[in-house]
């Protein structure tokens, strides 16, 4: 492991929260001219998710730090003139085309990779991009179909050897068109000036970890090395060259780092208050959720229906900085349904209201309706303050 030198900057546990807000997108006012492309350059990565309640995960993102912006507009900032692709990152993610040179690392080790789940049959990979040549950009579908006709893994050749290609950075995924992947060749599909593996292992490291740290603010070894799903020894190789900054933490158990612009000025700004997708960066990895929050969350949608304690899709409310209970929402033709809330106490009756309203007409409810509300006693207080923010 490489050694580090001591730290010479001590954060208080509110000051790193604040810092982690901030590098976010959750305190100050949002920069709403750079917009949805602004949110995902400021992020570095923005998780794809199939759980569709409120919407897609990835509409959610841009919509907890931005408001009411139009759904439609956020698809379309996300894949519209070649701003960005999706490649395996902290899980499947929308990347900024910018980064494409960051991830060689990542694709020259599934090009050295020995063995897969599934065969590639012989001359499949070959007949899918001399079909994307001649047709693309094209859907697994298109391709000639996305599976065998057996279990969902069961895939047939044309999308294993897409998969592989998009893998390998031959093939690059430019959109989603219903839920389905849209590939294209990455020499068509991508900018001239982005499209190589020019830099080595150690470079992307280096870059992809000095971005995690700034997207964190202030983050643990494996804060920064989950972001982007690397390795805490490859971490270890780079970080004394990523610029990051060495600090301590009260209150935190391990060392960690900040980016050294979060350093240079004290977080101020007005807060946020939103519900939060489960793979929000801000909390998809639950020990730094805990740690900053003093918030456990956990997403349940995977868990067996009786052993749930929050509901399947449970989203935070982000209110003052805090994170002040979750909703488990539905949808029923114009009408969000709050199946169960969870509050830290009276305080958050309000934030939550304001947040239950605005995600509903957000989508188009104009009507909200509470089922379970796990304190008895806010039921009453939460239903006049909807009734007030509807009115």
């Amino acid at each position: 492991m490489t050694s580090v030198q001591p730290p010479a900057v001590e954060l208080s546990a509110d000051q790193a929260r604040r810092i982690a807000l901030r590098a976010q997108g959750f305190l100050g006012a949002p920069d709403r001219r750079a917009g949805v492309p602004g949110v995902l350059r400021h992020l570095g990565a923005v998780q794809l998710d199939t759980i569709s309640v409120l919407a897609r995960s990835h509409e959610l993102i841009p919509y907890a730090r931005l408001g009411m912006i139009g759904r439609q507009s956020v698809e379309d900032a996300y894949w519209s003139g070649g701003r960005a692709f999706e490649y395996w990152s902290h899980a499947a993610c929308i990347l900024p085309v910018e980064e494409w040179p960051h991830f060689a690392f990542r694709r020259r080790a599934y090009r050295s990779r020995p063995q897969w789940h599934h065969d590639l049959p012989d001359g499949a990979y070959e007949t899918v991009i001399k079909q994307l040549r001649a047709e693309g950009p094209l859907t697994a579908t298109e391709l000639g179909g996305a599976k065998n006709g057996g279990e969902w893994w069961d895939w047939s050749a044309s999308k294993v050897a897409v998969e592989r290609a998009l893998m390998y950075g031959e093939v690059v995924c430019t959109e989603r068109r219903g839920w389905k992947r849209v590939y294209d060749l990455a020499e068509r599909a991508l900018p001239a000036a982005v499209l190589h593996d020019d830099l080595d292992d150690a470079e992307c490291l280096r870059r992809l970890v000095a971005l995690a740290g700034r997207s964190l603010g202030v983050g643990t070894r494996m804060d920064i090395a989950d972001y982007h799903r690397i390795k805490g020894e490859q971490f270890d190789t780079v970080v004394a060259d990523s610029g990051l900054v060495p600090v301590t933490v009260r209150g935190w158990a391990k060392p960690a780092w900040a980016d050294p612009e979060a350093l240079a000025a004290e977080p101020r700004g007005r807060h946020r208050t939103t519900l939060l997708s489960p793979f929000d960066s801000l909390v998809w990895e639950r020990a730094r959720t805990e740690r900053i929050f003093g918030f456990t969350h956990r997403l349940e949608a995977y868990v067996p229906k009786p052993k749930r304690i929050h509901g399947y899709f449970a989203m935070p409310l982000l209110a003052g900085g805090r994170l002040q209970g979750r909703v488990d929402p539905a949808r029923e033709g114009t009408t969000l349904v709050a199946r169960q809330v969870s509050l830290a106490g009276a305080k958050a009756v309000a934030p939550m209201a304001q947040a239950l309203v605005e995600a509903a007409s957000w989508v188009g409810c104009t009507e909200v309706r509470l089922e379970r509300v796990d304190a008895p006693e806010l039921r009453a207080p939460l239903t006049r303050e909807i009734a007030r923010a509807l009115a």
